[in-house]
């Protein structure tokens, strides 16, 4: 992705550091080791399994969570080392502001006064900080809100009032911790235009479980695993080419381990062809191995005498909003309830998957 300065956000993250971190965190069972960073104004989304170490991460760079290693510098300035000379800044004052899914507004506060706090902080007057307080509100659509109290907002009212009060101290990188993860969809749908408006020319580091989330807001995304980074790049790439069954989980595509052989790809009986340029370099050396990627919509249920369907059993149906999710043993299938109705687990079923909607990826 080509940003406003015209350098992609790969390049521009190396020669614009908004922020760097190198962590390690020992926890119980593993340690978090990850290395991310943004540019200044980017944002990079972060996502992966439950207990994976996403909010480890964010506590760390926050200031929450102490480094067993390593370093995180802000806008070029050294927050935390562990190495001498040791530096470790307060949260308060690394220029860092952490949005979580609670707005945790300050409940004997008015709204402006919620608002006004950072800046007040900072030294600006009553007045000027009142005034910078109003103006924000009007930012995230809630002007003439000043003078409400936080047992009066609703939930995504509380969450624009948030956003106003971290973005009005001026931070220098803003944390997100799965802020829409609370809302009603319509909610979290208007809370999601209205941070990518305001954190526009911010950086920012965004956890989500939502792959909604980070197309919608982000530049790269960064996928951990068990306290590792196991992928990362542009959002869509990242998604369109999973490189483990988490991945190919929230971009909501099949993915499934084989081979290349004989300039296509194998598993057991199971054999695909894709039409894709790419892939089919890939599997220019039988052995190599590879993941087949194709969507559950792209799936058909034909008759056992197509010659290119291949055989097996039906494990679980889902209800979905179109229809019903046939997973079988190999992939999931998308089906209409007409189509479904028949089935049940343990039916055996034969599959096909036009090549055209077949790609294939380097299993690391």
């Amino acid at each position: 992705m080509t940003l406003a300065n015209g350098l992609p956000a790969e390049r521009r993250a190396a020669v614009e550091p908004g922020l760097r971190a190198d962590i390690v965190v020992e926890r119980e069972h593993f340690a978090v080791e990850v290395a991310v960073q943004a540019a200044v104004g980017e944002t990079v989304a972060v996502m992966g399994p439950s207990g994976a170490g996403k909010s480890t991460l964010l506590q760390a760079l926050a200031g929450l969570e102490p480094l067993t290693a390593g370093q995180i510098d802000v806008a070029g300035r050294v927050v935390d080392r562990v190495s001498a000379p040791r530096v470790r800044t307060t949260p308060m004052n690394r220029g860092i502001v952490l949005l979580g899914q609670d707005a945790r507004l300050f409940p004997h506060l008015s709204v402006r006064e919620n608002v006004a706090f950072g800046p007040r902080a900072a030294g600006a007057d009553a007045g000027s900080a009142r005034d910078l307080a109003d103006e924000w509100l009007a930012r995230v659509g809630l002007r003439g809100a000043g003078g409400r109290m936080p047992r009066e907002l609703s939930g995504g009212e509380g969450q624009r009032v948030a956003v106003a009060r971290a973005l009005a101290a001026s931070p220098r990188a803003v944390l997100l911790d799965e802020p829409l993860v609370a809302l009603d969809p319509a909610t979290a749908g208007d809370i999601r235009q209205m941070l990518r408006d305001q954190l526009a020319g911010i950086t920012t580091i965004a956890v989500t479980h939502d792959a909604a989330d980070a197309v919608a807001l982000a530049e790269r995304l960064v996928i951990i695993e068990a306290g590792r980074v196991t992928q990362s790049g542009p959002v869509r790439a990242v998604l369109s080419a999973p490189a483990s069954g988490f991945v190919a989980s929230i971009a909501g595509v099949n993915r499934v381990a084989g081979v290349a052989a004989g300039g296509a790809w194998r598993n057991g009986d199971l054999h695909l062809t894709t039409a894709d340029a790419g892939s089919l370099a890939l599997a220019a050396v039988d052995g190599t191995p590879l993941a087949a990627v194709f969507r559950p919509e792209h799936v058909r249920v034909v008759d056992a005498a197509d010659p290119d369907a291949w055989r097996t059993e039906v494990t679980r149906l889902e209800p979905t909003l179109a229809g019903v999710r046939v997973q079988t043993a190999g992939c999931a299938v998308d089906v209409s309830l007409a189509d479904a109705a028949g089935l049940a687990p343990g039916d055996a079923v034969h599959l096909r998957v036009d090549p055209a909607h077949v790609s294939f990826v380097p299993v690391l």
